[in-house]
């Protein structure tokens, strides 16, 4: 276990320096910088703000400067938010993101396996039909489109929500079910297919011999080893949910991260572009550490090894 925790953590630093690498490069490649405008500065001006943040240094310079702060965890400061460091961002927005995502990822969970459990066992019935559908629409509808849907449904045509902002928890449902519908249905999916072919095993059908309960069945039998597939997807899922939905957050007016990396693009505000970026990464890495050590509680046959000699 140790050797294997050691190797994911020395993979994940090489991902996170190849992480940094790329985004330093690409965005530098673009053409204008985080204080280029319209209305073009004095150049005395300009010359003194690329000096105070050493963007008139070599480029090379300027990516080494990054990634020895960035191993100590420093960040460094937002060139668009004055007295505000990237670290200070993500302590402020993450939070909020969090709340929201984590009410996401239970819904998402929580409804995606009973439907896709009441699917598999409704095989070919109409509730499997009905279920199949709405997660095809699921799967299929993007986003924004779900969010402009449940907008115009439950804020104005029956205005019992409010359409946006933060304010407490009915300015929570809309953008959690916007969040939750895709993944939900990605879930559902999944869990329809896997207890399928659970429910198909030489076990299940002793288990049925002998009168066993329908839900013990489900539940203790079928879903356990079912689960390994879901468990798969909630890795990346659950960064992407608790990290925010960049497009979610901008339409419901929600002050999380998501809506500070839309804002941080378009001002080319380089450092929360890449301090953002690889709290993103730093989430995905992690969530799948954590999926990796679930495995062995599912299924006992799975071992986490360090190597060819563990």
């Amino acid at each position: 276990m140790i050797l294997y925790l050691a190797r994911r953590l020395l993979g994940a630093a090489a991902v996170l320096w190849i992480v940094i690498t790329l985004t330093f490069g690409l965005m530098h490649a673009i053409p204008g910088g985080p204080f280029t405008q319209e209305k073009k500065l004095p150049p005395a001006v300009m010359a003194t703000v690329e000096e105070r943040y050493h963007l008139n240094d070599p480029l090379w310079t300027q990516y080494v400067d990054y990634v020895r702060h960035a191993a100590v965890l420093d960040l460094g400061p937002s060139y668009k938010y004055p007295g505000k460091t990237v670290n200070d961002i993500i302590a402020e927005t993450f939070p909020v993101s969090a709340e929201l995502g984590l009410i996401s990822l239970c819904l998402a969970v929580g409804c995606g396996v009973l439907f896709g459990l009441a699917a598999a066992w409704y095989k070919n019935g109409a509730v499997d039909y009905a279920l199949m559908i709405v997660a095809t629409l699921g799967v299929s509808v993007p986003g924004f489109i779900a969010a402009a849907v449940l907008i115009q449904l439950f804020a104005f045509t029956w205005p019992v929500l409010p359409a946006a902002m933060w304010k407490g928890p009915a300015y929570v449902v809309l953008p959690a079910l916007a969040l939750a519908l895709q993944p939900m249905a990605f879930v559902m999916r999944l869990t329809r297919s896997s207890v399928l072919d659970a429910l198909g095993q030489d076990y299940i059908r002793t288990a049925r011999s002998r009168g066993v309960s329908t839900g013990r069945i489900l539940f203790h039998h079928a879903l356990r080893n079912a689960l390994l597939p879901v468990v798969s997807y909630l890795g990346p899922m659950a960064a992407a949910l608790l990290t925010g939905s960049f497009i979610i957050e901008s339409i419901f007016a929600i002050p999380g991260l998501g809506r500070h990396f839309v804002t941080s693009i378009y001002n080319r505000d380089y450092t929360v572009i890449l301090g953002i970026t690889i709290f993103y990464s730093f989430l995905i890495m992690l969530m799948n550490l954590l999926v990796d050590l679930i495995y062995p509680l599912l299924d006992p046959r799975i071992t986490l090894r360090g190597g060819k000699g563990d």
